[in-house]
């Protein structure tokens, strides 16, 4: 069947090529006059701007100097990456790291025969191995630049017209930047809470929780999604004792219950404390930090105190100072801006990417709409399916998933079959004492067709690809069980699994 899915899938590539009709292209205003003007060279007008340099801004500038357009990037940081690499995905993967081998070191390495007489967390040496992998990083982004020739403007952007870009330069000065096409690729803030101030010391967004310059004694985090449950790992792991108040009645409520249930089981293992259905009223900082609580649905209400409290609540859109309400772009109540499927907004020439527009909030689902934005700009075709990109909580384990949970394919009526296989079963997890989690997978009861996948395991994000990659190509359970898989990995699980949705496993 993997062969046939394989065929499918290039016809449908094929008919995608062959469908750009005439009217399609008056539809979204590329002529090919528009393409040909968009590759004039010797003019200060550029044929992209990119506002913001973030994974959806600096991917989108760079693919367009590829696609031989003239391009310039415009980042009002400083420093390439946005928030994923400067204080987001790249910092707290860091810390991640680095917290969980001293905790392997502390609570592990005994068991495997590895003594030592003592071990103790330096903590500043561990900000400066995070500090040291994001400026290589950032420096990295702009060297891409230089070779790609992408221009490399460093201020605040915002719209004048739909085809020019004040520019205040963060040497004081003022520039305006010319493009036919603009990319708004701005990306998010931290959400604020009513009546909760943060300063980044005491109450503190996801950027204060990755520069702390002491481990706090008690960690308050508001809100059991993934970046809340990231970083009260890290400093769990250190030695806080950290206490998740959720207003829902569930963490990470986009998760398959059933593996949300069991990663729940895994972090209260973990010393991990859940305070969920819970309001926070108020919070007061005169001594200390005390968090005022009760239930979501009313009730008596209780003190909570502690040492920093982690405001983790989600993300909004940045598009505030964008001038977009002056040149006419259409916005949602959550001020997302409107687009279509090639990411124009209702303004001619404009264009919005990633965390600015509806969709999963990832800086990978980011890099993806640069690509196919550029590509559309350029006469191409580009393509994101916002129901194959996969998402993954960088906790230990790590939770990572694609498609469909069981409830959504319940609440679509959908017919489907579900297999199971637990790491405690795999050889390579138990080889290496680290067994815990387990593999599930949906598929369609009819033709197999893999409907989602869901891993709770130690690198369950790189595990995911595989299953990724068979949704992508509408592989089907039996796709995967008969492929072989390297004898032991961890990987064996998935195939194992799939065998149990289609048949029956082996090894249980």
């Amino acid at each position: 069947m993997a062969l046939a899915s394989l065929a499918r899938r290039k016809a449908y590539l094929l008919s995608r090529n062959l469908s750009n009709s005439p009217a399609d292209a008056l539809k979204y205003s590329f002529s090919l006059s528009n393409f040909s003007r968009s590759f004039a060279s010797g003019s200060e007008e550029n044929d992209v701007v990119v506002i913001g340099g973030g994974p959806g801004g600096y991917v989108a500038a760079i693919k367009a100097a590829q696609l031989g357009l003239k391009t310039t990037c415009i980042e009002k940081r400083g420093t390439l990456g946005g928030t994923c690499l400067n204080v987001g995905c790249i910092p707290s993967k860091a810390l991640l790291h680095s917290s969980h081998m001293y905790h392997e070191a502390k609570h592990s390495f005994a068991n495997h025969g590895v003594k030592l007489s003592s071990v103790e967390v330096d903590l500043p040496a561990m900000m400066a191995q995070k500090d040291k992998a994001v400026s290589n990083l950032t420096r990295g982004i702009e060297g891409l630049f230089k070779k790609n020739k992408v221009n490399y403007v460093k201020g605040y952007g915002k719209f004048i017209s739909p085809s020019e870009v004040s520019v205040d330069t963060l040497e004081g000065g003022n520039t305006v930047v010319k493009g036919k096409n603009i990319i708004v690729a701005t990306g998010s803030d931290v959400k604020s809470l009513p009546g909760i101030t943060i300063d980044e010391k005491r109450i503190v967004s996801s950027t204060g929780a990755l520069a702390l310059s002491e481990i706090p004694k008690k960690l308050i985090v508001i809100g059991a999604g993934y970046i809340g449950l990231e970083m009260g790992s890290v400093w769990g792991r250190l030695g806080s004792e950290v206490t998740v108040v959720e207003f829902a009645p569930d963490i990470v409520p986009t998760m398959d219950a059933e593996i949300r249930k069991q990663f729940q089981r895994s972090l209260e293992k973990q010393k991990m404390k859940f305070m969920l259905k819970t309001k926070v009223v108020s919070v007061d900082t005169e001594n200390g930090v005390k968090l005022t609580v009760e239930p979501s649905a009313g009730g008596d209400q209780t003190t909570l105190e502690a040492d920093v409290v982690l405001v983790s609540a989600g993300r909004t859109p940045f598009t505030s100072g964008l001038g977009l309400d002056k040149i006419g772009v259409e916005t949602d109540k959550a001020g997302r801006i409107l687009v279509n499927d090639r990411f124009a907004t209702n303004v001619a020439g404009v264009y919005a990417i990633g965390d600015v527009i509806p969709g999963p909030m990832l800086a990978h689902k980011a890099e993806e709409d640069g690509v196919a934005c550029v590509e559309f700009i350029a006469g191409k075709h580009g393509h994101v399916d916002y129901d194959k990109v996969p998402g993954v909580v960088y906790t230990h384990p790590e939770v990572a998933s694609v498609g469909k949970t069981e409830e959504q394919a319940k609440a679509l009526g959908l017919g489907y079959r579900v297999g199971k296989f637990p790491f405690m079963a795999n050889s390579r997890a138990k080889a290496i004492d680290n067994a815990e989690g387990i593999v599930k997978i949906l598929a369609d009861k009819e033709t197999d067709k893999i409907l989602g996948v869901h891993i709770m395991a130690p690198n369950a994000g790189e595990l995911i690809h595989e299953a990724v990659l068979a949704i992508n190509y509408e592989a089907s359970s039996e796709d995967i069980a008969r492929v072989c898989h390297a004898h032991p990995t961890m990987s064996e699980a998935l195939k194992e699994a799939a065998m149990a949705t289609y048949d029956k496993p082996i090894h249980i």
